[in-house]
């Protein structure tokens, strides 16, 4: 059997959790979902919190929030999941696309910069930080140049300060897991596939101190239709519970990976010095060719994909002429499986690809 990629992370308990609410005819939300926002503000410690079905809502909330007007500008990253640019239009708002920082996932104050210095663009008056493959930024830097900035976490949830040990007191919420010193004004964790944390579908956006979490209260009220049904909420309980031993078991991995990976020519993204890296995923930057990496891991019976094909960058949706380095990097990065569920032989023979790659 094939190794995949991307598998959510879920187990006997997360089925259990679902059927339970299934059996209840708890479907729409209720009971699970307040469950689902009290459990995760014990572990992030935010002041309030909406759930939601999907982080485009969340973000189409978050930027409605900010009372932006027709034409305004909104920088993201060209490495951003592409419902972005969709969202973005739907409130008749212009992207404004920045590069991310030389050997980077991430966007910095200086890509920012650049971006909203282009001619005949719309006044930039937000920034959307997507922290791409987990890899998060330099915040404080970010939040220096005056910007309101909404952060999406879906993929760096568990991302610690570097000076604070990954173990179960800080996973378990006696420390906010990847929760930084400084947030922006509001933050989206999307509950995806995908994403760090799953619940099949949907997002918490929260807000960490009163005076943003007043905007947010402002949509309590919402229809039943924008809110996270209970058996997606019942899976996410789970995760936030079991999220101590999945981050540890990401971490093996990964050093498993990175020790073969020294013994090659490709190279790994430089993280920010203030973060260690949750391990969401293992990405190598290629020197040779994606297409030879891909026929060679097939032969493999492993899956290997372009890590950034999700991408606004990777979907085409950006001239590559914008952000170069942004478009190099969708062309070269490969991404290898790394979850929790990955067995003994399926790691080692992983490891075994990586250390012989073309």
């Amino acid at each position: 059997m094939k190794t995949e990629v991307y598998s959510p992370t879920i187990r006997r308990k997360e089925m259990e959790a679902v059927l339970t609410a299934l059996v209840e005819g708890k479907i729409g939300p209720g009971e699970h979902t307040q469950s689902l926002v009290q459990i995760a503000k014990e572990r992030l410690h935010f002041d309030y919190s909406l759930a939601l079905r999907s982080p485009a809502v969340a973000l189409f909330l978050a930027l409605r929030s900010l009372n932006l007007e027709t034409g305004q500008g909104v920088i993201i990253s060209a490495l951003s999941p592409q419902y972005y640019k969709q969202v973005i239009e739907d409130l008749f708002l212009v992207p404004i696309y920045a590069d991310v920082m030389p050997s980077s996932a991430f966007i910095g104050p200086e890509t920012i910069e650049a971006a909203r210095s282009r001619p005949a663009l719309a006044a930039a008056r937000c920034v959307v930080l997507h922290h791409t493959l987990g890899y998060v930024p330099d915040m404080a830097a970010i939040l220096g140049l005056g910007l309101p900035v909404i952060e999406d976490r879906s993929c760096s949830y568990g991302a610690l300060p570097a000076e604070q040990p990954l173990d179960s007191a800080a996973a378990e919420g006696k420390t906010p897991p990847g929760a930084p010193c400084q947030s922006g004004a509001l933050t989206i964790l999307g509950l995806e596939e995908k994403d760090m944390l799953t619940a099949g579908g949907g997002a918490l956006l929260y807000a960490m101190n009163r005076r943003d979490a007043a905007v947010l209260r402002n949509y309590a009220d919402l229809p039943r239709e924008y809110g996270l049904p209970d058996m997606n909420a019942a899976m996410a309980v789970v995760q936030f519970r079991e999220v101590s031993r999945n981050l540890e078991k990401r971490r093996e991995i990964a050093n498993s990976y990175a020790q073969a990976s020294l013994r090659t020519r490709h190279k790994r993204f430089v993280q920010n010095d203030a973060f260690e890296y949750n391990n969401y995923a293992f990405s190598l930057i290629l020197e040779t060719g994606m297409k030879d990496v891909k026929a060679y891991a097939k032969r493999k019976d492993i899956a290997v994909e372009s890590a950034l094909e999700d991408t606004l960058m990777g979907a085409g949706l950006v001239p590559p002429e914008l952000c170069p380095e942004s478009y190099s990097l969708s062309l070269r990065t490969a991404a290898f499986p790394l979850y929790p569920r990955l067995s003994g032989p399926e790691i080692e023979k992983v490891s075994k690809l990586i250390l012989t790659l073309p």
